[in-house]
């Protein structure tokens, strides 16, 4: 079991610079994923190829040309199984059959084989810790049928009251995290809404049927899996109630109240559990000869030092990356500073185990847009910062053309957790970040021929993918951004990273390798920023600019530059000191 013991180190910013060297050894050949781009396809909000207002698999097919144009490596897609979609999908009722809304097995066979062709990979997003409870486990562990007793977690209500659940667990949902079944007379544990039971990891056989599950999509040919809310997997066995957070003195509603950890979450079992799906994804990939790498990658919102555990105490052990949300979260507003830029980077940086790939994620379907978070001005700098920052790139739909979150009302609203009440939907809801993609400017954005499962954002007016063809635009910046990551994918023999804050407007960003040192300058404020910046090299030239900025590709960049507001540029000197 690895040890949650860590050490801390501080970084201190001033104009001088902090440095990291990539862990991974010289000279080595990186595995595709290490170097990808993975692309997020929220199935509802594509493409809708029917006219029934909701995305589906025929759709994603119809624009994979879109992704390949962009030059990402795989496409993860959340979750397609069929599903009663209480949680747009995320409550599964059958792992091994496609949900109607999305179509057909047959569908599902034909966006393999076309990704294929264009050299897409597809990873499926994957549900370990909870059922629909329409699933048939539930419905037969509700039943008391042999051998699924306790496939879920059920307890007699506290004292033997069947009005009194058995502790003061809360779901992530709010409210009491115990649901009482009529049928069986117990409650039932649900970390997310009532119709999301937890599945019981502490029976083997929910594992290996979860592991049948695995192999039985790997036989289709997906390339790997994103597991779900993995912090939540085990929770602890005495069910003792779990304690009052820092500050708080009741608790009834809010999880945030409660102090969670090693009760409901970041258990050293749930690691476990981690380590022996990449040893089944593994073993499958040498029984089968495959040419490449089956991959694992988790999401957890978790500390720091949680987070790195999934890796495991080697690189293969553990999940081949775990989510790093040290951008998303750390930045969940307009009133970041270039100090909170750089301590999120430098913060994954220091936790990262020796050896392992770091990743950099931006924005995903349950929280707001980048372009809604920290200003439309600035989505082509923080996307030049995740595609020279080593490692893999991560991007959710629509952060390639600078989307900003969509206008939902809560009578409009799908996210169970948010419509439950609508007075503090606003600041709860997932469903703006989740609105349909912006194809075009038409009466539903090229998505749909009908209304739209949620409305249409009504950016799509001067934001949409058809005006940013052929033009300086977000989506000619992305993909500039990916050509250059492209050169990145063999190892070089010096991969420094120089994280430094220049003045509280502008952060630089120095990767320095054997061929050439890459610097990102990115104003992040209103104002013109005249600025010295570090160099080694004799000349740089300019190779990536934001549409912020005036510069061309290949001008020459003396040491004293004038950056306008939110102008972001990455330069390129071929001449080492």
């Amino acid at each position: 079991m690895i040890s949650k013991t860590v050490i801390i180190v501080i970084v201190f910013f001033s104009t001088s610079y902090s440095q990291f060297c990539n862990n991974l050894n010289d000279n080595d050949d990186l595995d595709w994923w290490q170097t990808a781009v993975f692309y997020q396809i929220y199935p509802r909000s594509f493409m809708d190829s029917d006219g029934d207002g909701i995305g589906d698999l025929k759709g994603i097919t119809s624009k994979l040309d879109h992704l390949k144009n962009l030059g990402v490596s795989a496409t993860w897609l959340s979750p397609i199984f069929d599903s009663p979609q209480v949680d747009q999908g995320y409550d599964i009722r059958n792992y091994y059959e496609i949900d109607k809304d999305y179509g057909t097995m047959e569908d599902f066979k034909s966006l393999l084989e076309a990704a294929k062709e264009l050299g897409i990979k597809i990873i499926l997003d994957f549900v370990p810790n909870h059922t629909s409870d329409q699933h048939d486990w539930f419905l037969l562990s509700a039943n008391r049928t042999k051998g699924y007793e306790d496939f879920y977690i059920w307890r007699d209500g506290k004292d033997g009251d069947p009005h009194s659940p058995p502790n003061n667990w809360l779901s992530e949902f709010k409210g009491s995290a115990w649901k009482w079944h009529e049928g069986r007379q117990q409650y039932y544990f649900h970390d997310f809404s009532e119709q999301q039971p937890d599945l019981n990891y502490r029976n083997p056989m929910v594992l290996e049927e979860m592991k049948k599950v695995i192999l039985f999509w790997l036989d289709m040919g997906v390339s790997g899996f994103r597991m779900d809310a993995v912090p939540f997997l085990v929770e602890d066995a005495t069910f003792a109630d779990a304690p009052l957070a820092r500050g708080y003195t009741a608790c009834d509603i809010d999880p945030i109240c409660l102090n969670r950890e090693n009760i409901l979450k970041d258990r050293d079992e749930t690691y476990s559990i981690i380590y022996s799906f990449r040893a089944l994804v593994d073993d499958y990939a040498k029984r089968n000869n495959l040419a490449d790498p089956i991959v694992i990658m988790t999401e957890a919102y978790t500390t720091p030092e949680n987070t790195v555990l999934y890796y495991g105490s080697s690189t293969d052990l553990g999940a081949h990356f775990t989510f790093n949300f040290n951008l998303l979260t750390n930045l969940p507003n307009s009133n970041f500073t270039v100090d909170d830029i750089a301590n999120a980077i430098n913060k994954w940086q220091v936790y990262l185990p020796k050896g392992a790939t770091s990743n950099w994620v931006l924005g995903n379907h349950d929280n707001h847009r980048v372009a809604s978070r920290v200003g439309q001005d600035n989505v082509d700098g923080f996307n030049m910062l995740t595609a020279l920052l080593p490692g893999v790139m991560v991007t959710y739909n629509g952060e390639e053309i600078g989307m900003p979150d969509g206008e939902v009302t809560c009578e409009q609203g799908k996210d169970p957790a948010a419509i439950k009440n609508c007075s503090t939907f606003d600041q709860t809801s997932r469903d703006f970040e989740r609105t349909p993609f912006q194809w075009d400017s038409s009466k539903y954005a090229g998505f749909s021929t009908s209304e739209p499962w949620l409305p249409v954002g009504s950016s799509k007016n001067w934001l949409n993918l058809a005006a940013q063809i052929d033009v300086k635009s977000h989506y000619s910046v992305y993909k500039d951004l990916i050509t250059l990551k492209k050169n990145f994918k063999k190892r070089s023999i010096v991969d420094n990273l120089s994280i430094i804050k220049v003045n509280e407007q502008v952060l630089q960003v120095v990767r320095q390798r054997d061929e050439a040192d890459y610097i990102l300058l990115f104003n992040i404020g209103n104002s013109d920023q005249t600025i010295t910046f570090y160099r080694k090299a004799l000349d740089y030239e300019v190779v990536v600019t934001s549409i912020t900025s005036q510069r061309s590709i290949g001008e020459k960049i003396d040491n004293l530059i004038t950056l306008k507001a939110h102008e972001s540029l990455i330069l390129r000197s071929a001449e080492l000191c």
